[in-house]
């Protein structure tokens, strides 16, 4: 099972930025840096001086999925102010989705 210390972030225009495509499509992305929803709000940090970071998550068209997956009471594309656990929490949850091929199965 992949979790938060199996990402691999890369620079994105100062900001850092990780993504996963899990066996059944989804996407998350998660990102640090002055733009994005992250503690600090700081570019060119290595992730490990982040406390805190932005997390979208996508289907396989590439469409954000962020509140289909993690609930109704959340409307945003993207979740802001994450911890690593709550990332982990989210990882799980989505390699937990079943993909659309095995559903009509």
């Amino acid at each position: 099972m992949k979790t938060f210390n199996d990402l691999i972030f890369k620079d994105n225009l100062g900001a850092i930025n990780a993504k996963h495509v899990f066996d059944n499509k989804y996407e998350i992305s998660v990102s640090a840096g002055q733009i994005p929803y992250s503690t600090p709000r700081k570019d060119n940090l290595d992730s490990s001086r982040y406390s805190s970071f932005e997390v979208a998550i996508f289907n396989e068209h590439g469409e954000f999925v962020t509140s289909d997956i993690l609930g109704s009471d959340i409307n945003e594309a993207v979740l802001g102010w994450q911890s690593r656990g709550e990332i982990n929490t989210m990882m799980i949850l989505i390699a937990n989705i079943k993909d659309t091929v095995t559903q009509l199965k």
